[in-house]
């Protein structure tokens, strides 16, 4: 694979990002509010619908742009791809915990309430797993540079083929996502040569593909088979396509920009969004006003998507700037021969983290 896509800001790019962060939000909004409420909303529908994509696309974009750094040395390429995510994961876990470890302490006493606290450190906490995992992908990916990716791509086919289910979220979400963040960066070239041939196609044809992809998708998780062994690994690239062609498409006519700022920082969004969520849907629930579940799913889902980025713009340039910015000492040093080298200029980052 060519080393030569730079992590510059790719609009469509930014616009399947955000359409996928946007859907992952729905999903924990709706499926929070049908929760407390012992309901379903007619929001459910669409957010199984979503269920065979939604991931899988987040974690090949994550991987697109790993050519250019992956032969980096191990020292620089921990520190941006292991350290930099762990970091930002222990932080919002202590957050998240934070917020709701009182109960735990209440009942059970300290000692439980520290027991809790340190599982966290190796069974991902709340909606923190992906930060978590797409740290480990880094790393594995790396260290199985020296095979041929073809083999690699294989064995994360069977992991993710034979649905692994041990009850530890690291090595099932493994199993069952890896193959789609190393395809991302495996076929990074055949994606974005992908990405070029939908641009060129007619408008209508674009929208009447998504509309045929769509329908289908929905006869398949309706009937239950996107849960089948291979169904739903096909599935999942068919709806990775899917969300590029439509980023492709969004891009292209620069409608929904909204849309493309939420990409731009969907990291921000996911690792902040559970306070917005969380609030909002228990004021509403408690106090009645809107009855319709499914709209009180979509305005938890607007407040978890609005609130991280007004909370990102409200602190980058105070001290609570730490929240979504690495400080510099959690950072590993260069060596001396590293400082020497010009540094990489990464465009529009400032603030950012990247994904």
């Amino acid at each position: 694979m060519s080393a030569g896509i730079k992590a510059e800001r790719v609009d469509w790019v930014d616009y399947a990002k955000g359409i996928c962060i946007i859907l992952v939000v729905m999903m924990h909004s709706t499926l929070g509010v049908e929760k407390a409420a012992s309901e379903l909303s007619w929001l459910n529908g669409f957010v199984e619908w979503a269920r065979p994509f939604r991931m899988p696309d987040f974690f090949l974009i994550s991987g697109l742009f790993l050519a250019s750094r992956i032969d980096r040395p191990w020292r620089q390429y921990l520190d941006t791809k292991l350290v930099h995510f762990a970091y930002f994961y222990i932080l919002w876990m202590t957050i998240q915990f934070g917020m709701k470890c009182w109960g735990l302490y209440s009942s059970e006493g300290a000692m439980a309430t520290l027991e809790a606290y340190a599982m966290g450190l190796i069974q991902p906490y709340g909606t923190l797993w992906f930060i978590y995992l797409l740290a480990i992908f880094f790393v594995v990916t790396k260290l199985l540079r020296p095979l041929p990716p073809v083999l690699v791509f294989a064995m994360g086919c069977v992991l993710q083929l034979v649905s692994i289910h041990t009850g530890w979220l690291v090595i099932d979400e493994f199993a069952n996502r890896f193959v789609y963040f190393f395809t991302g960066y495996w076929l990074a070239n055949h994606v974005f040569a992908y990405a070029r041939e939908v641009s060129g196609l007619n408008p209508i044809g674009i929208l009447g593909g998504l509309a045929i992809w769509a329908v289908i998708n929905a006869i398949l998780v309706d009937n239950g088979a996107s849960h089948l062994p291979g169904i739903g690994l096909i599935l999942g690239f068919i709806g990775a396509g899917a969300v590029i062609a439509m980023g492709v498409f969004l891009s292209r006519f620069k409608i929904a920009s909204p849309i493309r700022y939420c990409g731009e920082n969907s990291i921000v969004i996911y690792l902040s969004f559970f306070m917005f969520m969380a609030a909002t849907r228990t004021l509403l629930l408690k106090t009645g006003v809107i009855q319709d579940l499914g709209t009180v799913s979509i305005i938890v889902t607007t407040a978890g998507v609005v609130g991280p980025v007004l909370l990102f713009w409200a602190v980058r340039h105070t001290p609570l700037s730490f929240l979504f910015r690495r400080p510099q000492w959690v950072k590993i040093p260069a060596t001396p021969r590293q400082k020497a080298v010009q540094p990489e200029l990464v465009s529009s980052r400032r603030g950012r983290l990247e994904a």
